[in-house]
C-alpha cells in the first residue's frame, strides 16, 4: 500500500504494523503523529527482523514527539496474528477499559431482575466512587437535552464522544457544522454526529425567533433589535435562550470563554429562583474516603452576611439533591465565640440567619476548617455541635479563600473536583474552568442533566 492509501487508515490510537524496510510508512506515520490534521498514533511495529536505514534510525533519534516502536523477528502476517489474540485485562488505572465494562453490562444484563435476587444493603456514608456511579444513574433515570456551545474546542468534542458511549445525555453543538465534523475526523473520534444536533446560530432556523425574544426581553435595558440579532449570533447568549426557551434543559461553557461570558445571558434573561437573591457556587470535592461540598469558590468575591447565609442555604440543598445529608461549616479564622473581629462578625451573623431561615439545617459557625473535618480537634473546640468533625459542607467567607482552599487541597490531595456548580438559576447553566479536561466537561454536563430533573 502506497503512502495515500495508507494514510486515509490511519485512525485515534491505531497501531501500525509494517516490514521494516518501509521507510515511507513510517515516515508516512510519524509525520501524520506531528500534524494537526491527523489523530495520534500509539506505536509502530517493524516486521521481518528488518532495521531501517541509519538515516532513519537518526531520523528518528532526533524526533520531539516520542513514539514507541518495536522491531521483531516475525513477518508481518504472524505478528498481526499474535497482536491480534492478545486478551485485554481490566485495571484500576485504566478508567477507559472500566467504563466500557460498565456500559456493557448495563447494556445486555437486566439489572433490576438481577437486584431482585441479591441481598442489597445502603451505606449511611457516600463514597467517591458511590457518588459517581450514583450520579450516572441519576442522568439516565430521566434523560435530558444539554447544549454545549463550544463546539470549536476539541476538548468538547472528546467529551461529546464520550457522553454518547455512556448514553446519559442528549446533546446539541453550537458551531459551523462542517468544521466539527472535519474535527471529529481529525481527532479520529467515535461520534455519530448523526445523533447530535449541531447548530450555527447565525443560520440556525429560530434565530430570527430568538432574537426577537431577546429584543421583548431586554428592550426596557435599550436594547433594540438589530443589537438583539448581533448579541444572538454569539454562542452563549444563543444557548442560554435555547434554554430559556425550553429547546434543551441546560448549557455547559466555559472551556474557550469567561465566567462572565457564560453566565452573563442568565443573569440577564433565566435569572434567579424565587426567593434567591444570588447565584453561587459549589465544588463537589471527591476526597479519598468522603465527598465534600465547598461553597462558594467560583462566583462571589466577598459576600455580606445575608449573601453568605444565602450561599449556605443553596449549598446545603445542592448536597442534598446529590445525595449528601448537608451538616454545614460556617469556616473562619476562629471557632465558636473565641474570635473577634469584623470578618469572625459576618460569619457569626450568617450563621445566625441560617438558623432562623432554615431551623431545620445542621448548622455550625464560626468554625475552623481543622474543627470542620477532624472529629477530635471537633470535639475539642466545639464538644457540643452536631457539625463539628463531620462537615459534609463547607462554607468560605469570601472567594479568595474558597478558591485556594479547594485549589490547595485538590492538588495535595489528589482529589477529584466536580464544578464550579452554579446554584440559584431559575435553569440550570454551568461554567467550565479554561484549564478543564475532557473529564471535568463530563462530570459537568452530567450534573447539568440532574439539575434540569428538577
Amino acid at each position: 500500500m502506497q503512502v495515500p492509501n495508507f494514510l486515509r487508515r490511519i485512525k485515534e490510537n491505531v497501531l501500525i504494523v509494517t516490514p521494516g524496510d518501509r521507510a515511507d510508512i513510517i515516515l508516512g506515520a510519524l509525520q501524520a503523529n506531528a500534524s494537526a490534521n491527523f489523530p495520534k498514533v500509539a506505536g509502530i511495529v517493524l516486521t521481518g527482523d528488518i532495521v531501517p536505514d541509519e538515516y532513519v534510525v537518526r531520523l528518528l533519534e532526533g524526533l520531539e514527539t516520542v513514539i514507541p516502536i518495536l522491531s521483531v523477528s516475525t513477518g508481518t502476517f504472524l505478528t498481526t496474528t499474535q497482536i491480534g489474540a492478545i486478551q485485554s485485562r481490566i485495571s484500576p488505572d485504566n478508567p477507559k477499559k472500566i467504563e466500557l465494562a460498565i456500559n456493557t453490562f448495563e447494556q445486555y444484563v437486566d439489572v433490576a431482575a438481577l437486584e431482585e435476587k441479591l441481598v442489597t444493603f445502603k451505606a449511611e456514608g457516600m463514597t467517591p466512587h458511590m457518588f459517581q456511579y450514583q450520579l450516572m444513574q441519576w442522568a439516565k433515570s430521566q434523560r435530558r437535552h444539554i447544549v454545549l456551545p463550544e463546539g470549536n474546542d476539541d476538548r468538547i468534542l472528546r467529551a461529546a464522544a464520550r457522553l454518547q458511549q455512556l448514553d446519559v445525555v442528549d446533546l446539541t453543538i453550537l458551531g459551523d457544522p462542517t468544521a466539527i465534523a472535519a474535527a471529529v475526523n481529525r481527532l479520529g473520534l467515535n461520534l455519530d454526529l448523526s445523533r447530535i444536533q449541531l447548530l450555527d446560530p447565525a443560520h440556525a432556523p429560530r434565530f430570527a425567533e430568538y432574537a426577537e425574544t431577546l429584543y421583548e426581553l431586554r428592550k426596557a435595558k435599550n436594547v433594540n433589535l438589530d443589537m438583539a440579532r448581533d448579541m444572538m449570533t454569539d454562542v452563549s447568549y444563543f444557548g442560554t435562550m435555547m434554554v430559556y426557551q425550553g429547546h434543551a434543559d441546560g448549557m455547559v461553557s466555559g472551556a474557550v470563554h469567561t465566567t462572565q461570558h457564560t453566565i452573563r445571558p442568565a443573569l440577564q434573561f433565566i435569572k434567579t429562583k424565587p426567593g434567591v437573591s444570588v447565584v453561587s457556587s459549589v465544588f463537589f470535592m471527591c476526597l479519598p474516603d468522603r465527598v465534600a461540598v465547598f461553597g462558594d469558590c467560583a462566583v462571589n468575591p466577598n459576600p455580606t452576611a445575608e449573601q453568605l447565609a444565602e450561599i449556605a442555604i443553596s449549598s446545603a440543598e445542592s448536597s442534598l439533591r446529590f445525595g449528601i445529608e448537608p451538616r454545614v461549616a460556617m469556616l473562619s479564622y476562629s471557632s465558636g465565640t473565641s474570635g473577634e473581629g469584623a470578618e469572625v462578625e459576618k460569619v457569626r451573623r450568617a450563621t445566625q440567619l441560617v438558623h432562623q431561615l432554615r431551623p431545620d439545617l445542621q448548622v455550625e459557625g464560626p468554625i475552623q476548617y481543622d474543627a470542620a473535618v477532624d472529629p477530635i480537634v471537633g470535639r475539642q473546640k466545639l464538644p457540643d455541635s452536631t457539625v463539628a468533625g463531620q462537615a459534609s459542607v463547607l462554607i468560605f467567607p469570601d472567594l479568595n479563600t474558597g478558591n485556594n482552599t479547594y485549589k490547595a487541597v485538590q492538588r495535595e490531595t489528589g482529589a477529584l473536583a466536580i464544578g464550579p456548580v452554579l446554584q440559584g438559576l431559575n435553569k440550570p447553566v454551568n461554567d467550565l474552568s479554561r484549564g478543564c479536561t475532557v473529564e471535568d466537561v463530563v462530570n459537568t454536563v452530567i450534573i447539568t442533566a440532574i439539575q434540569a430533573q428538577g
